[in-house]
């Protein structure tokens, strides 16, 4: 029979003849272990193993692996311990245990900031977060290299809490290049709802090429074209500076490459057509010449630019301002409103009345004129049906027209066709509506007079504006 590690301990006691030394105390430790009082800090004031394993972060004791972090500039030593690096992460345990595993006590990281580094190990050691927005994105490559999938979603969710347009395409950017999609495609929806300002960005410029082409592609643009392409020709020139380029017409189509296609001339009016693109000098003459048959002629040619208009999302509601409904003779061809709103939105629409108890199909010329400078925003002639009801009818804009907040606009339709029989009105309109939506959030209309006397908001085809927010 084995004896016991007492009787072992009891016989060398016995053949040694040496009385048995006392047990060490805590201060005999601290003389003995080579770590001065660094040991037992850890030992007697750290009661938890959290706070344990969060001493030994970027802590000499008992480390065993050195990471040589950052380039030589901005090079830091940090120690580790490959226990617990191995446990947070599988990329650390590929590296110290796998089959390839390292044997060298020194490992090189040029490629990883040094703040970043500390964060994923602060994380390992501590499950602390220490990121702000000057480290986020050296922190999530970080995280993604090393595969810490909680710190990755850490960081995430810091950029989607301080995404605003002031930085959407920098973070877009950002998000391809560290293949991260649902930030991405967070970003496109900020550039989709709010597409004036972010391209009016300061960080607008600064994106790359393919960047650039994969925006201006996209159908779900909140913007005119015109400003698409002073935006683009804004990005041209900063792309040609940094490539120290002449800036010149043939050299900015270059660097726009295939970007320049995206941008959709045929959805211009011919007034912004010919004061912008055509003055720019990035078409050319024959391009030129198409373009203006497309929007003088029928059948349309083809131009080699889409003329598919972009589809906008978001939100679609719908401002009613009149609470009651009425029918006469002799109503005037064109109904008129004047209107503001308390921020940005997109009309698509009007919702028009049609004939009482008479259904049929009308043409109608729907447009909206910014008051100040009589400028049209939108127009198009179209039709819409009413069955006899005093149900609204929407007449649609071929693309959404944008209103800007505080702003004067004056929407009007003119009815092609009116026939001597008696048609729906609204009366009592609202001088101010508020829609509410999204759980607190509202839009708030204000209503004016128009010029004309006997086309106002007391009297009118035009109950309805419908808009995208």
């Amino acid at each position: 029979m084995l004896p016991s590690k007492c009787q072992q301990r009891q016989s060398r006691n016995d053949g040694d003849n040496h009385e048995s030394e006392p047990l060490p105390s805590s201060e005999n430790l601290q003389l003995t272990n080579g770590t001065g009082g660094t040991l037992h800090q850890l030992q007697a004031t750290k009661t938890t193993v959290k706070e344990r394993l969060s001493f030994l972060f970027n802590n000499e004791l008992f480390s065993d692996v050195h990471f040589i972090v950052g380039k030589e500039a901005n090079q830091q030593v940090i120690p580790a311990h490959k226990l617990v690096l191995s446990v947070g992460s599988a990329v650390f345990n590929a590296m110290f245990h796998g089959v390839l595993a390292t044997k060298s006590e020194e490992v090189e990281l040029p490629d990883v900031e040094p703040a970043a580094f500390l964060h994923l190990l602060e994380f390992l050691y501590s499950d602390e977060v220490r990121i702000d927005s000057d480290s986020v994105m050296t922190t999530l490559y970080a995280a993604k290299k090393y595969d810490v999938a909680a710190l990755e979603e850490h960081c995430v969710e810091f950029l989607k809490a301080n995404l605003g347009t002031d930085n959407a395409f920098l973070l877009l950017t950002q998000a391809i290049l560290f293949d991260v999609p649902q930030l991405a495609a967070l970003c496109l929806e900020m550039i989709d709802k709010n597409t004036t300002d972010v391209l009016n960005a300061e960080d607008f410029t600064d994106i790359d090429q393919d960047t650039l082409n994969a925006v201006l592609e996209r159908d779900t643009l909140r913007i005119r074209e015109a400003k698409i392409f002073s935006a683009a020709l804004r990005w041209s020139e900063a792309e040609c500076n940094r490539r120290q380029l002449q800036v010149t017409p043939i050299n900015q189509r270059t660097v726009l490459g295939k970007a320049f296609h995206a941008i959709r001339f045929p959805l211009m009016s011919v007034e912004e057509f010919a004061m912008g693109p055509v003055k720019s000098g990035l078409l050319d003459d024959k391009e030129i010449l198409e373009l203006f048959l497309y929007f003088t002629v029928n059948p349309k040619p083809n131009v080699g630019f889409t003329d598919t208009p972009r589809r906008m999302t978001g939100i679609k509601l719908t401002v009613n301002r009149f609470p009651q409904i009425n029918w006469q003779w002799h109503l005037p061809n064109t109904s008129e409103v004047t209107f503001t709103v308390d921020q940005s939105i997109f009309v698509v629409g009007f919702g028009l009345f049609g004939f009482y108890q008479k259904s049929i199909e009308y043409k109608v010329h729907i447009q909206i004129i910014h008051e100040d400078t009589k400028k049209v925003c939108g127009s198009n002639i179209t039709t819409f049906c009413c069955d006899g009801s005093a149900e609204i009818s929407p007449a649609m804009f071929r693309e959404p027209v944008e209103i800007l907040p505080d702003t004067i606009y004056n929407g009007s339709a003119e009815f092609c066709n009116m026939q001597e029989m008696q048609q729906y009105y609204g009366i009592d309109g609202l001088e101010q509506a508020i829609i509410n939506y999204n759980s607190g959030e509202k839009v708030v209309f204000h209503f004016s007079d128009v010029e004309l006397v006997d086309v106002s908001r007391r009297m009118n085809q035009i109950p309805a504006i419908i808009f995208l927010i």
